[in-house]
């Protein structure tokens, strides 16, 4: 059980930039190729008053935002350095209202944001659809129970992808509904769910999403260490039933410290790999690398995750070998 893939957060949401150029970039992919990532995942495309590419769409929506051009193309850049080193690229889509879709009431939301995301889609396969190394979508909005709504969410973007795009695969990476979701607290309507509720919810939502979904990789760090294994050994299980992968969205920051967030602690990660591993799941992903795994994250810490990695896995990359 290995991480073979990274989101890509340059439009970041909650965690600080690092205001990389592209030689930066560059550096960044030249680490993750020797640890072993073959994929990366760009996690949005958009986000309030900032997208990485100069959308159409994204402005058209944007009539409470002033949106700033941005200075580099940054799906450009991503496909292009992930050609440079034979990675798969994941484009993902604009989660366009505030707040977690778990909370929206309204029906209408839900058309709108399938509404913008099928344009931005048609834009990006119009766009980037041609490029080598552009192999599927991500579709961005974040579940955790079979909320109203975003099933057919995830539905009608997928169907429209697929149809557009020749069939390229899509992702999904969930959460589960532990006791470390929500902050912690029941508020917003927000209980965790028990292995057996979980079971329950997404065996409707693969059987909903059969056909539209080809991988799914559940956010690994809301339960406790010692129940993780069984919630991705329920899941992986459902999942086969309706020909979904499993993967482990494996995550490299530590939700347990008083501040949010600093990389994990090597042995908590090692413990989430072999939960993933007992559980059946052959491969990994990770959020994210950049910040919280990488020879080049503002985090020196960071750098030592790299190397304890690489050393238990016996490879030879170490993070010295990148400065």
């Amino acid at each position: 059980m290995r991480l073979t893939g990274t989101f890509l957060d340059e439009i970041s949401f909650d965690i600080p930039h690092h205001n990389w150029g592209v030689e930066e970039w560059d550096k960044d992919f030249q680490a993750m190729k020797a640890l072993g990532i073959k994929r990366v995942i760009m996690i949005r495309c958009a986000n309030k008053n900032f997208m990485t590419y100069n959308s159409d769409v994204v402005r058209h929506y944007s009539k409470d935002y002033v949106m700033h051009t941005p200075p580099i193309d940054l799906v450009d850049m991503f496909l292009t350095l992930a050609e440079k080193y034979d990675m798969e690229y994941y484009f993902g889509t604009w989660h366009f209202h505030q707040s977690s879709c778990r909370t929206w009431n309204d029906p209408e939301i839900f058309r709108k944001e399938g509404d913008i995301n099928i344009d931005i889609i048609s834009e990006v396969q119009e766009r980037y659809g041609h490029r080598k190394a552009f192999k599927g979508w991500y579709l961005t909005h974040e579940i955790c129970a079979n909320n109203a709504g975003t099933i057919d969410l995830f539905i009608r973007q997928g169907e429209h992808a697929k149809k557009i795009s020749g069939g390229k695969p899509t992702l999904i990476s969930p959460y589960f509904a532990g006791v470390k979701a929500n902050g912690g607290k029941l508020t917003n309507g927000y209980r965790p769910l028990t292995v057996e509720e979980h079971t329950e919810q997404w065996e409707m939502i693969f059987r909903q999403l059969s056909g539209v979904l080809d991988y799914c990789a559940f956010q690994d760090g809301h339960v406790n260490f010692q129940e993780l294994a069984a919630y991705h050994k329920a899941t992986r299980i459902l999942a086969d039933k309706y020909g979904v992968e499993t993967w482990s969205n494996i995550e490299s920051f530590d939700r347990d410290m008083p501040w949010l967030f600093p990389p994990i602690k090597w042995e908590k990660f090692l413990w989430k790999l072999e939960s993933a591993e007992a559980a059946g799941i052959k491969d990994g992903i990770t959020f994210e690398f950049s910040h919280f795994m990488s020879p080049h994250s503002m985090y020196p810490s960071a750098h030592g995750l790299y190397d304890r990695y690489c050393e238990h896995f016996g490879i030879p990359a170490r993070s010295k070998d990148f400065k």
